[in-house]
């Protein structure tokens, strides 16, 4: 299906994506939709006959554990309500321990890269498979930004790639600003990334801003568009004509008129990368859907043989759909709780890591998560002022995320509570009716609200 050139949808920016033109689809997060109901934004630009197609963060399909059948319902049932052609996800863990370690559950609440190894690539592709059976749509799936590589990787990302569509016949979602980032931070080459990948099988493209400090590039999503994430467009349309191209802005949103221009100078990199001018073009784009050299190169693996499978797309191999050998999920699992909790528990680094990148992650995540609590509950810096973040990120170091965020917000505000604070007696007052009202069993009714309401007002002057 043909997309065209789209931007992600948010609510922040909701009125400015449909005032722009030459708008063909928009993305939206699966997570932040109700299943069913639309925001009137959504409604009004279906109407007008633009696709939108929702994007999940929170499935964890690179993760030890299959995938929630709550979480795959719930997408499933954005999708029909979008009427969407398909629905995206990520190559990503989101959550480790659980039964599988008999450990406490955590959430990172981020998406972190799975190991390129035989084992994890095992465990993606069966849970890629329970969740095609579980979607009434074709999924697609995108690469991730990084800060950290995994020690003893089998396979570079191209390869990795190549290996999940031929075995699973899954669309990919390439994300280009995404490419990037792992090229300043891990050393990864974005051309040769391109040329292993099955190209064919791209559904779209993400192209996004971000910064780079102290000599690591932060995926920001919040930031222009630069120059070297353009570039890398250009190195994928010189390859393949994407059937889509999307803009992504999470935060720090600007004025319509440079969402505007940003989508002007993406169409304008991908109308002079077209290699239409080139008369080795045709032979590349041939070579490029039949060369198998990226299944071939990955060398002999342990298991079943190789069998070939015309439904899983031109060029490659797919292996036998075997069930996850025994063990794997539980070696896979190990590792991944390993990782999260020196990430967000303060336990030891596993063996191999850079001890500084993941001091950078820890931090990173640290601070992502005060900004989400910050967005998904304004209440709580409004109350604390400017001890708000000082106060939540030394709540973080002791309290690793075990739910969502909303629930984080109520354990941290139920923490500030417990040690005493705020000291302002007028805050602490405030603090305690917001999270009475929020944490009880059942949702307090619309005259208890109006009561509390009226209360805090009273309390705060």
């Amino acid at each position: 299906m043909e997309l065209g050139i789209g931007i992600g949808w948010r609510p922040e920016i909701a009125a400015e994506v449909e005032s722009l033109s030459g708008i063909d689809w928009v993305e939206a997060v699966a997570e932040n939709l109700c299943a069913d109901h639309l925001p009137d934004s959504l409604v009004r630009l279906r109407e007008r006959g633009v696709t939108v197609v929702p994007h999940g963060v929170a499935l964890g399909l690179g993760g030890a554990d299959r995938p929630d059948p709550d979480r795959l319902a719930g997408l499933a049932a954005r999708a029909e309500l979008l009427g969407a052609p398909l629905v995206t996800e990520h190559i990503a863990f989101v959550r480790a321990g659980g039964p599988l370690t008999a450990s406490p559950r955590l959430e990172a609440g981020h998406l972190l890269p799975v190991p390129r190894t035989w084992d994890a690539l095992d465990v993606l592709c069966e849970n890629v498979r329970i969740a095609q059976d579980s979607l009434p749509v074709p999924l697609a799936l995108e690469n991730i930004a990084a800060l950290i590589t995994w020690p003893d990787e089998e396979l570079t990302e191209g390869q990795f790639l190549a290996e999940l569509v031929g075995r699973t016949g899954v669309r990919l979602l390439i994300d280009v600003a995404n490419l990037h980032t792992n090229h300043v931070n891990l050393g990864q080459d974005p051309a040769k990334a391109l040329d292993e990948l099955p190209v064919e099988a791209i559904a779209y493209v993400h192209v996004a801003g971000g910064v780079e400090r102290n000599g690591v590039w932060h995926d920001t999503h919040a930031h222009p568009v630069t120059a070297p994430v353009l570039e890398v467009l250009a190195e994928l349309r010189s390859r393949v004509d994407p059937p889509g191209v999307l803009l992504e802005r999470d935060d720090a949103f600007p004025p319509g008129a440079e969402l505007a221009g940003e989508l002007d100078a993406i169409r304008a990199t991908l109308r002079k990368a077209a290699p239409s001018a080139d008369p080795d073009h045709g032979l590349r784009q041939a070579a490029s859907s039949t060369d198998p050299r990226p299944v071939a190169s990955l060398g002999p693996r342990p298991g079943p043989a190789p069998t070939s499978d015309d439904s899983a797309g031109a060029g490659t191999v797919a292996r036998t759909a075997a069930p996850v050998p025994a063990g794997t999920r539980d070696r896979t699992a190990v590792a991944q709780t390993a990782l999260l909790s020196a990430l967000v528990a303060g336990t030891p680094a596993p063996e191999g890591f850079d001890h500084r990148r993941l001091r950078v992650q820890s931090r990173a995540l640290a601070a992502k998560r005060a900004d989400v609590v910050a967005k998904v509950a304004p209440e709580l810096p409004e109350i604390l002022g400017d001890g708000y973040r000082a106060a939540f990120l030394a709540y973080v170091g002791s309290r690793p995320m075990s739910g969502g965020y909303r629930r984080d917000a109520l354990d941290f505000a139920e923490h500030v509570l417990i040690a005493g604070g705020p000291a302002d007696p007028v805050a602490r007052r405030r603090l305690t009716y917001w999270w009475q009202d929020r944490s009880g069993a059942r949702p307090p009714r619309r005259t208890t609200r109006l009561v509390r309401a009226a209360r805090a007002a009273l309390v705060g002057k």
